[in-house]
């Protein structure tokens, strides 16, 4: 008898229906064909297992499972669960009525308990996209997949019950959530907040602008003076995601499989961190199974790197090409994947190897040629990507103990969101550009006109602070948007001054 069930195998970000058929007839062997790799030959053990607890028989019998397309490669212990009800029901011991109407997925332990599986958001967006009923997956997986409206999410904890669910013995209550009352209780909700930190009212400054005009940012400064405190509470000033930017980020989650089992959707925006021991690979994404890397996991939030000059080489020049892009590509000999990487960059670093260059109190101690040595790790294509360049120098023991209330990110936040209207606004005609730091250098020209005074001023900064070339596109951006949080039509000399100032590092004198 020849049985069909349906599963789904992802494709970077997206999922593609897989048909798992199951023929159970005379002889004694186990086959499986159409790509499986190791985790899906080794599937008849679990299988096998599971089964015979769940006071069913495994058919001594040949079954032969064909897993179509047969061109695509099957990976992972997902389609366990597929298998085994294919099995029942291709050797009449359940129905297989229903069983067209179902995707199913789930990986088997020996005593028929499912466990967790990756992408199940995307499996169950594909589900819908084509007609299915329902989706049948492990309980931990479920509220994750029932954020998708229209499509029957069931949960289930064994083999036991998802056998109970076909033989029209016990059928549960699809799981239902109500998707924008749970994304917009949570929000709002910001854990990280600039009221609590002292002082740092310049750096401040320079963080809300990054966060306005889409801007990347460095900050540069001596151990111990909050760049990683401030870069942290950079996320609590971002617009808040949409319900939109929420799906397409916890997509990439859940095929990381770095969804929590008590989480739906991401209704923060993702803030991540690596340690500069990271590999390309791991940063970028991709590998010999290839998996989102850091900066997808940071799509439509922060990538914040910390210590920028201890990261290898390679693993910075390999960013190169998705901060322009906003997006990965990942090619293999018979496939290539996309992953979205549409994030803002922070990164932060010691001004030297003591850390006290530029230091309003203490010396510095590296040799001469030592501190070019140590900035030149980082390469010009690379800053080239970060507008602004921020000094960052320790608070002072009177701002540190004063009682007074900082400004809160909520404030912060409106001014951004007020900057960031104008900005799609003004963009609305471009489609994929909703920042100032997108524009290329045509429309720099076009949209951040200055008057003579504006260009005078620029004039003197690059020859007096001898700032370099690739300076000049990067300041009229930061002032564009500056004038755009003052909601200044066009852009003003204290505008372009301000803009001057975060250009530290394209000082051709800065490091002596």
């Amino acid at each position: 008898m020849l049985v069909k069930t349906f599963g789904s195998a992802l494709c970077g970000v997206d999922a593609l229906t897989i048909t798992i058929e199951v023929s159970v007839g005379s002889g004694s062997r186990y086959y499986v064909v159409g790509l499986p790799d190791n985790a899906v030959k080794e599937s008849l053990f679990r299988v096998e297992s599971a089964i015979r607890i769940s006071g069913f028989h495994m058919p001594r019998q040949k079954i032969l499972i064909n897993l179509a397309p047969a061109d695509i490669r099957k990976e992972g212990s997902a389609y366990d669960l597929p298998i085994a009800i294919g099995i029942l029901a291709a050797s009449g011991q359940i129905s297989a009525d229903e069983l067209a109407d179902y995707v199913i997925m789930g990986e088997l332990s020996l005593d028929g308990g499912l466990q967790s599986i990756t992408g199940a958001l995307p499996i169950v967006i594909q589900a819908r996209k084509e007609g299915y009923k329902g989706f049948i997956l492990p309980k931990q997986n479920a509220r994750e997949a029932a954020i998708v409206n229209n499509v029957d999410v069931f949960g289930m904890e064994t083999l036991s019950d998802v056998i109970n669910f076909f033989s029209h013995k016990e059928k549960p209550e699809p799981l239902r959530i109500d998707t924008r009352k749970v994304f917009f209780d949570e929000v709002n909700d910001v854990e990280q907040n600039f009221a609590d930190v002292r002082g740092q009212e310049n750096i401040k400054r320079a963080l809300e602008i990054a966060a306005a005009g889409g801007h990347n940012v460095i900050l540069i400064g001596p151990p111990g003076a909050g760049k990683t405190m401030l870069a942290k509470r950079l996320p609590s000033i971002l617009p808040p995601l949409t319900l939109q930017e929420a799906l397409e980020s916890t997509k990439i989650y859940s095929v990381a499989g770095k969804l929590a089992a008590s989480s739906s959707l991401l209704s923060e925006r993702p803030f991540r961190a690596p340690h500069h021991t990271i590999s390309d690979v791991a940063l970028v994404g991709g590998g010999a199974h290839p998996s989102p890397g850091e900066i997808s996991l940071a799509h439509n939030g922060v990538l914040f790197l910390d210590e920028l000059p201890e990261f290898k080489r390679t693993v910075l020049e390999v960013m190169r090409q998705p901060l322009e892009d906003r997006k990965v590509n990942i090619s293999r000999a018979k496939f290539s994947v996309d992953y979205p990487a549409n994030f803002m960059l922070v990164a932060s670093m010691n001004p030297c190897p003591c850390g006290f260059f530029n230091h309003p109190e203490k010396e510095c101690i590296c040799a001469p040629g030592v501190v070019q040595k140590y900035l030149s790790k980082v390469s010009g294509p690379l800053l080239d990507r970060i507008d602004l360049h921020v000094e960052v120098t320790p608070v002072n023991f009177s701002e540190l103990s004063s009682s007074a209330k900082a400004e809160s990110s909520q404030a912060i936040r409106e001014r951004v969101i007020k900057a960031k209207v104008l900005q799609h606004q003004r963009f609305k005609s471009h489609e994929g550009l909703y920042a100032n730091a997108q524009m290329n250098s045509a429309m720099v020209r076009s949209i951040c006109e200055i008057n003579e005074a504006g260009k005078n001023l620029i004039k003197q900064a690059m020859e007096k602070l001898s700032l370099s070339a690739r300076a000049y596109d990067r300041i009229l951006k930061v002032a564009r948007t500056i004038a755009d949080l003052a909601n200044s039509k066009t852009i003003e000399i204290e505008h372009l001054a301000e803009a001057i100032n975060y250009r530290s590092l394209d000082r051709e004198n800065w490091a002596g």
